[in-house]
């Protein structure tokens, strides 16, 4: 299982599209308030405690940390929403779901198409 990480400066966002050059990164991006985003959060740590691809995993608390889901957001030119989830390969988001789109099917698939 990989462990997730979280974001907590913008300054980390760098070594993150870096790894992404070597392998996928998934970022997801959630607010600690609501239960559709606890939900979605959920499916994301079921696939991460499941799967066997080797990847970089990470997450941001949008109301904490909203300059860096901001940055994550203006880099990769996707609109913030929350709950989000973002696969990332070689600097660019290749695939992107929100709210109850997030699932751990919805991961699979992804990670198996991109």
């Amino acid at each position: 299982m990989s462990k997730i990480q979280e974001l907590l400066e913008i300054n980390e966002l760098e070594k993150v599209w870096e790894k992404s050059t070597e392998k996928p990164v998934i970022v997801f991006k959630q607010s600690t308030t609501c239960p559709i985003s606890a939900s979605a959060f959920g499916e994301f740590q079921r696939f991460m405690e499941n799967t066997e691809t080797d990847l970089a995993a990470y997450y941001v608390k949008v109301r904490e940390t909203r300059d860096v889901s901001n940055q994550i957001a203006e880099e990769l030119e996707i609109q913030h929403q929350s709950p989000q989830i973002l696969l990332v390969k070689d600097n660019k988001a290749v695939w992107h779901a929100s709210h109850n789109k997030i699932t751990v099917d919805s991961i699979t698939d992804a990670l198996e198409n991109n």
